[in-house]
């Protein structure tokens, strides 16, 4: 596995501050597959001195000529996807046909979307006597995750990007190698030097120096809620922006209308993706009670069919994680109906699928984020039972409705906390914005809502 040796910092490969090293996975299998360095505070102090002394000319280029470049990137990215799909194969353990069609076919489509925008976005409006223009905010301290390692730094760096922003990227220790071909992708797509800079290593050092940074402006953080809350409260104590992509506990409503066989196939189907590891998974699957033993039986069928489909959890941490909440259910008395907490195999960090029967909306598995491929199907007395149950999580990020009519569904949608709700399986809208109410988040990502939270306003009165 190719991999640099140091960081991408102000346009070339520089080596890192320190001498230690991450060691990346190859969770299928538990064999080392690479090494990156652990950035250190004067790393990201490094690369934030380059993104600020690259911000005046990169803010002052044309969107034209922004445009161009994000142009270039994702034609790049796109000669490049096989690579892009066998590196995230690697790192993640996501089967090599989904990696191809989600973790390499996403990030290129979004990174197409941003060229488009920023050639089209109004940076500049008439209101009234006055005008008013939409300015890059600044210098952003981008903080991604690995369960979509390389979608999440396109969500991220495309956007600063088309707004002029110059950015510092902090990726997941787990998935590093992804975000190292990214940057050699940047530099071939002709970016200049220091506005988009790469530091790899460990959350708790460099992740935490570059929230804390005072050469920062925006954090773009996606992740855990507890850890989000710490990036917002170091970020709110220097008055500073942020935008969080958090947890998610995401109801899937199946009212009795629906075609009930294709509602519970399609919600198993997408808990099941990325081995569950996707923070807005229908993780709770509602069911009317006349029709609630029905769906369990059709659940443990679909997910039965699973079991050599789907990959590994990214990590043994990961593993011990999910595996606790599964006997954590058992415990709580929800039935096992497909699965189970012991590993399926000797080697690698495998979860079967599996899905619980009888579990009651306070029940643990039913409340928090497992983020590994496990169902909670759940009953209902009536609509408004349905709408308590699932509104009545700390979390809000996504969900779906299933109905006859897409009008009934819709009704129930507009009352649900959540910020992107499905409509009988409506398709994934690259430009539609994503992101939470209550504990899943704060800002949105993708289309022209992900573009928003770059930029900051000023308005000139004539």
């Amino acid at each position: 596995m190719k991999a640099h040796d140091g960081m991408y910092i102000d346009g070339a490969w520089r080596p890192a501050a320190g001498q230690d090293a991450v060691e990346v996975l190859n969770p299928a299998d538990e064999q080392v597959i690479g090494r990156v360095p652990a950035g250190t505070a004067e790393d990201v102090d490094t690369a934030v001195r380059a993104a600020r002394a690259a911000l005046p000319g990169w803010a002052a280029t044309p969107p034209a000529e922004r445009a161009a470049r994000l142009t270039a990137l994702r034609d790049v990215l796109a000669a490049r996807k096989d690579e892009i799909a066998e590196t995230v194969t690697a790192e993640l353990g996501s089967p090599l046909k989904f990696s191809e069609k989600v973790h390499a076919a996403v990030p290129i489509a979004v990174a197409g979307s941003y060229a488009e925008l920023a050639a089209t976005y109004a940076f500049e409006e008439k209101v009234g006597n006055s005008t008013v223009f939409h300015e890059p905010i600044g210098v952003v301290g981008a903080i991604t995750p690995w369960n979509y390692p390389l979608h999440q730094i396109v969500a991220k760096v495309a956007p600063a990007l088309a707004a002029g922003c110059t950015v510092v990227l902090k990726p997941a220790e787990d998935t590093p190698l992804v975000a190292q071909l990214f940057a050699e992708a940047v530099h071939e797509a002709g970016v200049p030097a220091g506005v988009f800079n790469l530091v790899t290593g460990l959350g708790p050092v460099a992740g935490q120096a570059l929230a804390e940074h005072p050469g920062v402006d925006l954090v773009s953080f996606t992740g855990s809620t507890p850890v989000g809350r710490q990036i917002g409260a170091t970020a709110g104590a220097a008055v500073k922006k942020v935008a969080l992509e958090l947890g998610g506990k995401s109801a899937n409503v199946i009212l009795p209308s629906a075609d009930l066989a294709k509602a519970v196939n399609v919600g198993v189907a997408n808990v099941m993706s990325n081995s569950g590891q996707t923070c807005s998974a229908w993780t709770r699957m509602l069911v009317h009670r006349e029709q609630y033993e029905e769906a369990v039986e059709l659940a443990a069928t679909a997910a039965a069919k699973y079991g050599e489909r789907i990959g590994p959890v990214v990590s043994a941490k990961q593993q011990a994680r999910v595996r606790g909440y599964i006997e954590k259910g058992v415990a709580e008395g929800a039935r096992i109906v497909a699965g189970g907490a012991e590993p399926p195999y000797g080697q690698g960090y495998f979860i079967a699928p599996t899905v619980f029967a009888d579990v009651t909306p306070e029940m643990t598995i039913a409340q928090e984020e497992i983020f590994g491929p496990v169902l909670s199907i759940i009953r209902y007395e009536d609509e408004d039972d349905a709408l308590r149950i699932a509104n009545g999580t700390v979390y809000g990020l996504a969900g779906a409705v299933w109905a006859g009519d897409a009008s009934e569904a819709v009704a129930f949608a507009r009352r649900m906390d959540t910020g992107q709700v499905d409509i009988n399986g409506g398709r994934f809208n690259p430009l539609a914005p994503f992101g939470g109410y209550k504990q899943s988040g704060v800002g949105r990502e993708l289309g022209a809502h992900g573009l928003a939270e770059y930029l900051q306003t000023k308005s000139l009165q004539f």
